[in-house]
């Protein structure tokens, strides 16, 4: 396995015997009777650290705190009787990786030293961002008051197709979308394409039909004319006479996992972000696709 190992403990037999032992599982095994010259033997650059608790001079514990001043890094599996199991429990909080009782089955021991090593050598991820940092400010989305006109917020969408040059991460992220607010500045709704499309279907499409009609299949003389009719007749509306509801809200310091829970939960493509009780942005799907892109080329 190539794994060095750095066994450490009083007994004589014991040190013997474990190291012929691991030696045959394939592990390179240094020797040391005590806590002192354990720290002597760190210089040999082991993967793993095997530290009875129990010994002359300078203990377990001792040793565990100076081999976490010198190597903070190095997994250390400590070794301890039946009768001191809380002294071991305390080498954890004190950073070491897990114990074991003595006399301990060499099979476990092995495991125990292979998965230090490989917990080891996995390198801790990058702390993970949160809604904040990858939302769209409030202030670089698109918003209207409510009492504006429908075909107001269709201008307004219009311009999200067109390049920007605000910001750069508007101009791969464009949004879509207007947020509606009140005349105090609060999020009452939002507007979008499907909202538009909603709101030219005339209501008796939408109606509950007699059952006699439930297969009933409209002519191609029973569409015409009535898009442009229904748009010219949606034009001057309210836009909060056609918006939907206001996206649900999360904290910005919620993490990314929370926020594509919720979305997928609650069948939305988008959630506001609060901090401090105020909207300070949204977060889309696609700001979440934006970061799965990046974290896998990272």
């Amino acid at each position: 396995m190539g794994i060095k190992v750095l066994m450490v403990d009083d007994e004589e037999q014991f040190r013997a015997t474990t190291k012929k032992i691991l030696e045959k599982k394939g592990f390179e095994t240094i020797l040391a009777e005590s806590g002192e010259e354990a720290i002597e033997k760190l210089k040999e650059n082991p993967d793993v650290v095997i530290l009875d608790i129990k010994m002359p001079g300078m203990d377990g514990h001792q040793a565990l705190r100076e081999i976490r001043k010198d190597k903070a890094d190095i997994p250390v599996i400590m070794l301890t009787g039946h009768g001191a199991l809380p002294s071991a429990r305390e080498a954890l909080v004190e950073g070491a990786y897990d114990y074991l009782t003595k006399p301990c089955d060499i099979d476990l021991l092995a495991s125990k030293v292979t998965d230090a090593y490989e917990h080891a050598k996995v390198v801790e991820p990058a702390v993970e961002k949160k809604v904040i940092d990858i939302m769209v400010s409030i202030k670089e989305f698109t918003t209207l008051t409510e009492d504006r006109t429908v075909q107001e917020a269709v201008g307004q969408l219009k311009d999200t197709f067109s390049p920007k040059v605000s910001t750069s991460r508007l101009m791969e992220t464009l949004h879509r979308s207007i947020l509606v607010l009140d005349n105090r500045g609060k999020v009452k709704g939002a507007m979008t394409i499907a909202d538009l499309l909603k709101g030219i279907m005339p209501a008796y499409l939408s109606a509950p039909k007699p059952s006699m009609a439930d297969s009933i299949v409209y002519s191609p003389m029973f569409w015409t004319g009535m898009f442009s009719k229904d748009v010219k007749l949606l034009a001057p509306k309210k836009i909060k006479d056609v918006m939907s509801e206001a996206p649900l809200v999360i904290d910005g310091d919620s993490n990314l996992m929370e926020a594509a829970h919720m979305m997928l939960e609650n069948g939305t493509t988008r959630l506001c972000v609060e901090k401090g009780g105020e909207v300070v942005g949204v977060i889309r799907q696609q700001d979440l696709f934006f970061e799965i892109d990046k974290i896998m080329r990272s």
